[in-house]
C-alpha cells in the first residue's frame, strides 16, 4: 500500500493469512505469530507441526489481535489488502507492513512478493521450478496434455452459512487445474469474475463433470454437504456413477493458498485421476 522499508534479514515475522503462513514456511521462515482461520481448530493441518510449535496465535483472519502482535515485537508484518486494508495504518505503526492485493488467484505473484519481503528470492526461484517440474510429472501420469484437456474437472465447495460454490478458473484451485491443463465444465465460464458460480442445494447437479472434488467450509452437516452427498441429485451425476467423486480437505484445497499446499494437492489429483 505504498513504499515500505523492510529489514534485510527479518527475524520476527507476523503473518495475517493462511497464504502468507504457507509462503513463510515454504521459504524456510518460521513466523513468531500468525492468525488462524475461523473454522480451524489450529493452524492448517497440512503444514509441518514441528514448525508451528512456537508460532503464537494472534487472532483469526477476520480479526487479528493488534495487542498480541505488539507484544511479539515483530520486525515485519505480511498480509493482504483484501483482509486488512483498513488496518494498514495501525499495523504499519507496529512494524514495516507488506500487503499483497488479494489472496487466491494471484497466489504465485503474492509468493514472489512475500519472498522479496523476506529476502528469499533465490529460494523462491527454486520452489517455483520444483512446482513446474512436478506439474509436468502429473500431466504425464494423467496420460499427457491431450488426455488432461479432455477430462472435465468440477470443484464443489459447500459453505456453512452461505450458498454452495462451483469454483471457476480465477481462484487458487482453479489456477492449479489450469496449470495441469485439465478441462472444466462449461458452467464455470458463467462465474462472475471467473471466481465461482453460486448455487442452491437443489442445483448441485449443475456441478457434474468427468471428475468431482468436493469439500465443506465449516461442518458438513451445517454446510449442506452431508445432505447433498448421497441424495438423488448427487447419485444421478455422471462422476458419482463412475466413482469419480472425491472428498478433499478444505484447509488444504481452499485455505492453504501456497506452494506447500499445491504440492500436496498435485499428489492428490494424480492419485485420483491416474488410478
Amino acid at each position: 500500500m505504498g513504499p515500505v522499508e523492510v529489514p534485510v534479514d527479518p527475524r520476527r515475522v507476523v503473518v495475517l493469512d493462511t497464504a502468507e503462513l504457507d509462503s513463510a514456511l515454504t521459504l524456510g521462515v518460521t513466523p513468531v505469530g500468525s492468525v488462524r482461520a475461523d473454522v480451524a481448530t489450529g493452524f492448517p493441518f497440512y503444514l509441518p507441526e514441528e514448525r508451528l510449535t512456537d508460532v503464537e496465535n494472534v487472532g483469526n483472519i477476520a480479526a487479528p489481535n493488534l495487542e498480541a502482535i505488539i507484544e511479539l515485537e515483530p520486525d515485519l508484518i505480511i498480509g493482504n489488502m483484501a483482509r486488512d486494508a483498513d488496518r494498514y495504518d495501525e499495523l504499519s505503526a507496529i512494524a514495516p507492513t507488506v500487503f499483497g492485493e488479494n489472496p487466491g488467484g494471484p497466489w504465485k505473484e503474492n509468493f514472489l512478493l512475500h519472498a522479496e519481503a523476506l529476502n528469499r528470492q533465490e529460494e523462491a526461484a527454486a520452489i517455483v521450478e520444483d512446482y513446474e517440474e512436478r506439474v509436468a510429472e502429473v500431466v504425464e501420469a494423467l496420460g499427457g496434455a491431450e488426455e488432461a484437456a479432455d477430462t472435465e474437472v468440477s470443484v464443489i465447495r459447500f459453505i456453512e452459512g452461505g450458498d454452495t460454490r462451483l469454483y471457476g478458473r480465477e481462484n487458487y484451485i482453479g489456477t492449479i487445474l489450469e496449470d495441469l491443463g485439465l478441462g472444466r465444465p462449461a458452467i464455470v465460464d458463467e462465474a462472475p469474475d471467473g471466481f465461482a458460480v453460486e448455487i442452491s442445494p437443489e442445483q448441485v447437479d449443475l456441478g457434474d463433470g468427468d471428475v468431482i472434488f468436493h469439500t465443506s467450509y465449516g461442518s458438513p452437516e451445517n454446510s449442506g454437504e452431508s445432505a447433498a452427498v448421497g441424495g438423488a441429485l448427487w447419485e444421478g451425476m455422471d462422476a458419482v456413477r463412475e466413482n469419480r467423486a472425491f472428498a478433499v480437505e478444505d484447509e488444504l484445497w481452499f485455505q492453504g493458498i501456497g506452494y506447500t499446499a499445491a504440492g500436496i494437492i498435485l499428489g492428490e489429483i494424480e492419485e485420483a485421476l491416474a488410478s
